[in-house]
């Protein structure tokens, strides 16, 4: 029970990663908005986490609309009556260079995995202030925040961008007890990234890390459940890679 009578807010929360993060922060007794664009999903994790008697609800978000992402955390005040934890799960994949990256594309990914991220921690923090503190946690990437890939120009300036945002949120904010980190995560078996890739590839892809497998949606909440809990008192500004050793190696 490391976030006992701890109020969380996971968005991405009705998959992958995010809701890994969701069910772990409920079952270490956090209440949870599940905050996720996709209803079915966000209402089945949410349903689940009740079911295992836990406390949490589904709320819709898309988070590129700042008034979506006020109305996710006025409905978290108004159910819980305030807000410890936020977990800026929600993101999406596109591939191409800057010459195949249209406009469209382009700015899709910002609203989402820079914009996005940016709305709800700006949503949050009056919110943790005014509680005395709080733990953001953003999720950056391997592929971003240490170094780049080809043919993913939108999705690589995106998440470079979310790095340097929480360290730039961290000392701003760290006087008034708001510790803001990244996790960095390697590639990971969630359906964002299966469909993306066919069984073949992301078994080839695996086999480059010096693990020489991908991630479990599991192994990114534990890390995340660290940087929520007080265990993790001194840290903000970080950036956490929880990767397989992908980033150690040249």
């Amino acid at each position: 029970m490391r976030l006992k009578n701890k109020v969380a807010i996971v968005t991405g929360g009705g998959s992958g990663i995010g809701r890994a993060t969701a069910e772990l922060f409920a079952k270490e007794g956090a209440k949870v908005a599940v905050g996720d664009l996709k209803v079915d999903s966000g209402n089945d994790v949410a349903r689940q986490i009740k079911d295992s008697g836990k406390e949490a609800f589904f709320v819709q978000v898309d988070v590129s609309h700042p008034a979506q992402v006020q109305r996710m955390v006025e409905a978290t005040l108004s159910t819980y009556g305030g807000i410890d934890i936020l977990f800026n799960g929600a993101a999406i994949l596109a591939f191409g260079t800057a010459l195949d990256t249209d406009e469209k594309t382009w700015n899709r990914v910002m609203s989402i995995n820079l914009n996005g991220t940016f709305w709800c921690c700006k949503a949050v923090l009056p919110q943790m202030i005014k509680r005395g503190g709080g733990s953001i946690i953003n999720v950056s990437s391997s592929t971003g925040a240490h170094d780049a890939k080809g043919n993913t120009v939108a999705y690589v300036t995106s998440k470079g961008g979310v790095a340097l945002m929480t360290k730039a949120m961290a000392i701003d904010h760290a006087k008034e007890n708001v510790r803001v980190n990244a996790l960095c995560p390697g590639p990971t078996d969630t359906p964002m990234l299966r469909s993306a890739l066919s069984p073949q590839e992301m078994e080839a892809f695996a086999a480059t890390f010096p693990m020489g497998r991908m991630g479990r949606p599991e192994e990114l909440a534990y890390a995340a459940l660290f940087l929520a809990s007080d265990e993790a008192s001194f840290v903000t500004g970080a950036m956490m890679a929880v990767d397989g050793g992908q980033t150690a190696e040249v």
